[in-house]
């Protein structure tokens, strides 16, 4: 007897890439209607005198004229350079309430902004706005809050640094370091995990590294949708036989076979090049006992350089006798797999002489994800696997300058040296206190201790933790203020004062006076380049984000220290500033003129540990992260994911084409033993309640009436898609040590779906 169908669920049998990912990027550039215009832009995507592309931070090979086809990264040239447009007349026929019922994927469908705008409660519409009128209004409710930390300053990673450092600036003339960022819902647990480990807060790999590496380990990241040019890469190692060991719940695609758009033989072939030697599906939240496993395997076998853990580490003992403590019992019931296959993990590691260890959110995500990172430091440490060629850490960010902003400035936690840099050149003083995070700024504004939350780009809303606290926290700020290209759902909450501003995208020319101006990003691997769109704007009213912040700056600041029309008039000057402020950034302007860009010094990748005398730390993480599992009949873990038609909080569509999953989003994906065991079927319709503490109003954290999809994963672990299941996880659910959201590991249990 035959399986019961489930609507729009089918079997993906393909690789990644190949021809379906050539006929949804024709299906996407169709949809926006503009496709003169978006194969134009795609032409010009990382090249040497082209922009970045607005998706992931994977590097570009040499940044030469190659084209690197991308499908994920021509959905987000296409979507930014769309022919849709969200003019005032959209706001005219729709009130912010009617607009509040469409989709996620809807709103930002609608097109491009092209005009600035404000809330008007009477009509419970956005009007046009003037841009003086604008930046008057928001400067003038900015000074009238009784003290700066009452504000919030968001930023999104797709900011440039140009526009990220005149950002840091204004605030912090203003006088407050409250800096939510999107790093601190993704990597910030790599921010503060690897400089007590190495000394350096950035992977400590470039790209040139993958040729000369011996074997790789992937944990927790699915490249195939979140970074697909880094497929290339993983494909070459593989045709030179390099083991590539994947670590991860769900069975990705990407990290399983790859059909390269650029090589002939994988698209007639169909099936593509195999990428992962072995594939190890450790239980949602298991990772610390594997990488544990691992170790302690390398420590009885003897597998250690110990020269260089003398002379360039410190905390050996306190690690081993944690591992010696830590018994194999637990670890395989923790990471739920056998030790015959951790022990064979770390042998294919211990035959290796250069092993680079790659992760994502998967690892960061997490509850105990500063916990995760450390241990993916000891694992290198131990074998002197960081600091020479072909080897090292390599954390794959997702936007392609999150990790630039915070180079130039974008920190809740500034030093004294940055603002004595600040003095030398701009002469004003700002206090040297902590300010806060995203989920610092959100309870603030929840307690009524913030009052104005401005936006540097983003989403910030949709993407934090616990909607129905952060929504609710929201509509009582009295400004609200988004520097935004398309509409999203943050724009709808609104505040006594709402403002929409605006601005160019990546793909477009921002002139000036002086001519055509290029913006700068940083990649994962610590390279500068420069970006320089050239398709004309979507609208004539557009401002650069960098002319946007100097806007709000005059405006707020009348007695600025900071002459804020020099620097925008010519980007050159504000390069000249991130130089004098940041002196890695030694001859900024000569150096990112040269094809390619630069590399910034990063400390750890010629064995710095952070000046003379310092020293590689090994840190223990007592415990294999049970202290932080709810245990529980029933209880399941549960971790959020992107669908492959979505980036971020921006959902281009509805297909998940390596799922299996087309036309739909309201699933959950189960072990087929685990739906079984509480009388669920493929196909049922289910609620899913969080075993978190009651919500704020002290109800269930639940989303209701989804479909449960049988997948292959863990007996234990059950997935869904980001940011639907943001419900289940309230603001209190965070890693302590770096604030981010535990998206990856939420306690649920599941039932058959409750009507009404």
């Amino acid at each position: 007897m035959s399986k019961p169908k489930v609507p729009g669920i089918e079997t993906f049998s393909g690789p990644a890439g190949g021809w379906p990912a050539l006929g949804a990027v024709a299906r996407v550039l169709k949809d926006q209607m503009a496709v003169g215009r978006e194969a134009a832009a795609l032409r010009k995507v990382n090249q040497p005198a082209g922009f970045d592309c607005p998706g992931c931070a994977w590097p570009d090979p040499a940044h030469t004229s190659s084209f690197e086809f991308c499908e994920n990264g021509a959905k987000a040239v296409a979507w930014e350079a769309t022919g849709k447009r969200a003019t005032p007349a959209l706001f005219a026929d729709h009130t912010v309430s009617q607009l509040w019922e469409w989709t996620d994927h809807a709103l930002e469908d609608a097109g491009r902004l092209t005009e600035p705008m404000a809330y008007d409660a009477g009509s419970d519409r956005y009007l046009a706005i003037g841009w003086d009128e604008a930046f008057r209004r928001i400067g003038e409710a900015l000074r009238a809050l009784p003290s700066p930390d009452m504000a919030e300053f968001y930023t999104s990673g797709r900011t440039s640094n140009e526009a990220a450092f005149l950002y840091q600036l204004m605030v912090r003339e203003f006088g407050t370091n409250n800096f939510p960022d999107c790093s601190n819902l993704c990597h910030e647990a790599t921010s503060v995990a690897l400089p007590q480990s190495i000394g350096v807060g950035k992977g400590t790999v470039t790209l040139d590294d993958f040729a000369l590496c011996d074997a790789l380990f992937s944990f927790g990241h699915n490249p195939g949708t979140n970074h697909p040019r880094m497929l290339s890469t993983l494909r070459e190692l593989s045709l030179r036989g390099v083991p590539i060991i994947a670590v991860n719940p769900l069975r990705e695609r990407g990290l399983e076979r790859f059909a390269s758009p650029q090589h002939p033989s994988d698209m007639l072939g169909g099936q593509g090049t195999p990428i992962a030697q072995t594939y190890h599906q450790v239980r949602i939240g298991g990772d610390v006992a594997f990488l544990k496993g691992m170790m302690k395997w390398l420590l009885a076998n003897n597998a250690l350089d110990h020269a260089f853990i003398a002379e360039h580490t410190t905390g050996i003992e306190a690690l081993c006798a944690d591992l010696d403590a830590t018994p194999w019992s637990a670890i395989e019931a923790e990471s739920g797999l056998p030790r015959a296959d951790i022990e064979a993990a770390a042998q294919v590691y211990a035959r290796a002489e250069r092993v680079i260890v790659c992760y994502g959110m998967g690892m960061t995500q997490h509850r105990f994800g500063t916990r995760n990172v450390h241990q993916m430091a000891n694992l290198l440490l131990l074998r002197g696997n960081i600091g020479k060629p072909g080897a090292g850490i390599a954390p794959i960010r997702g936007h392609s300058n999150v990790q630039g902003d915070r180079t130039v400035g974008i920190t809740e936690k500034p030093t004294q040296a940055l603002a004595d840099a600040i003095k030398r050149r701009y002469g004003f003083e700002f206090p040297v206190t902590h300010g806060h995070d995203a989920v610092a700024a959100v309870q603030a504004i929840r307690d009524g201790r913030s009052k104005a939350l401005v936006c540097l780009g983003g989403n910030l809303a949709v993407a934090l933790s616990d909607p129905q606290a952060t929504f609710a926290a929201m509509r009582k700020l009295d400004l609200a203020v988004h520097v935004a290209t398309k509409l999203n759902r943050s724009h709808l909450i609104t505040a006594k004062q709402s403002f929409l501003l605006p601005c160019l995208g990546r793909t477009e020319v921002d002139l000036k006076a002086g001519g055509p101006q290029f913006v700068t990003v940083e990649d994962s691997m610590s390279m500068v380049h420069a970006s320089q769109g050239g398709l004309k704007p979507a609208s004539p009213r557009l401002k650069s984000e960098p002319a946007i912040v100097a806007g709000i700056a005059r405006a707020l600041l009348p007695d600025s220290q900071v002459d804020w029309d020099h620097l925008v008039a010519d980007y050159d000057r504000i390069r000249d500033g991130i130089e004098a402020v940041f002196p890695i950034f030694k001859d900024f302007n000569q150096r990112v003129r040269q094809p390619g860009g630069f590399r910034l010094y990063v400390g750890a990748s010629v064995r710095d540990w952070g000046g003379p005398g310092a020293r590689a730390r090994f840190i223990v993480s007592p415990g294999l992260n049970e202290d932080l599992r709810v245990q529980g009949d029933g209880v399941l873990t549960l971790t959020t994911v992107r669908s492959h038609d979505q980036y971020n909080t921006t959902i281009y569509g509805y297909s998940d084409r390596y799922r299996g999953v087309e036309g739909r989003r309201d699933v959950v994906f189960v072990n087929a033993d685990d739906l079984r065991e509480r009388g669920l079927a493929p196909g049922d319709r289910i609620d899913i309640v969080s075993c978190l503490p009651p919500n704020e109003a002290g109800g269930v954290r639940e989303v209701r009436g989804f479909t449960a999809v049988a997948y292959e994963l863990p007996r234990g672990s059950a997935a869904m898609y980001f940011p639907e299941g943001n419900a289940l996880v309230s603001l209190d659910c965070h890693d302590a040590a770096s604030g981010t959201p535990g998206y990856k590991s939420i306690p649920v249990r599941i039932r058959a779906a409750v009507d009404g």
